[in-house]
C-alpha cells in the first residue's frame, strides 16, 4: 500500500522512511493456532463429537487475526512527523509532528537483539507517545528520526561547544 493512500502529508513534506512490523512476529500466533487445531482434531476424534472439531477454527482464526493486524500496521517518518497506521476492519491514522517530539527510544527483547528487530517509542510534548512495534533494525531507524530532529534549538557548532567543554574541563583542573 502507498503512503499516499493513508497518510494526510502536506505537499512539501518528504518521506525518508516507510516501514512496518515484521511478518515473523506472527510465530507465536501461528504455534498457538496449530495447538488449537490439532488439540480440538483430537478432541472431536477421542469423543467422537464433530461440534468439538468445529472448534479447531479458532486454531486457523488466530494465526490469520495476526498477520492480517501485521499486515495492515505500516509506519512512515517523514521530514516534519511520524505516522502509524493500523487497523483490518477499520483506520486508524496516528501523526506526532517532529516539532513536539522531545524523547526516542528503542527497545529490543532478547530473539530482537538475535534476530535484528526491535520498537521504537518517540514521547510527545504534552503527553502521547507514537510506537513503531517489531521493526527491523530499530537503531537505525531511531538514528533517522533523530537526525530530523536535529539541533535546531540549539546555537552553534559541535565544534564550538565541544571548544565551551574543554574550557569548562580546563577552569575545573584550575579549581581544583
Amino acid at each position: 500500500m502507498n503512503v499516499d493512500e493513508w497518510m494526510a502529508r502536506g505537499p512539501d513534506e518528504t518521506v525518508v522512511w516507510t516501514g512496518r512490523p515484521r511478518i515473523q512476529t506472527i510465530l507465536p500466533a501461528v504455534v498457538v493456532g496449530v495447538v488449537v487445531l490439532a488439540g480440538a482434531i483430537a478432541a472431536a476424534v477421542v469423543s467422537d463429537v464433530l461440534l468439538v472439531g468445529i472448534v479447531g477454527i479458532v486454531g486457523l482464526a488466530v494465526p490469520l487475526w495476526s498477520y492480517a493486524r501485521v499486515t495492515n500496521t505500516r509506519f512512515a517518518v517523514t521530514d516534519r512527523a511520524l505516522y502509524r497506521k493500523t487497523g483490518v476492519l477499520s483506520q486508524s491514522v496516528q501523526r506526532v509532528s517532529l516539532a513536539r517530539v522531545q524523547n526516542s527510544t528503542f527497545t529490543q527483547g532478547i530473539t530482537g537483539s538475535i534476530f535484528g528487530y526491535g520498537t521504537i517509542s518517540a514521547e510527545a510534548a504534552g503527553g502521547g507517545r507514537i510506537q513503531f512495534e517489531d521493526i527491523d533494525d530499530p537503531r537505525a531507524v531511531r538514528e533517522i528520526i533523530d537526525r530530523r530532529l536535529g539541533d535546531e534549538g540549539i546555537p552553534g557548532s559541535v565544534e564550538q561547544w565541544s571548544a565551551v567543554l574543554d574550557e569548562i574541563r580546563s577552569l575545573r583542573t584550575a579549581l581544583e
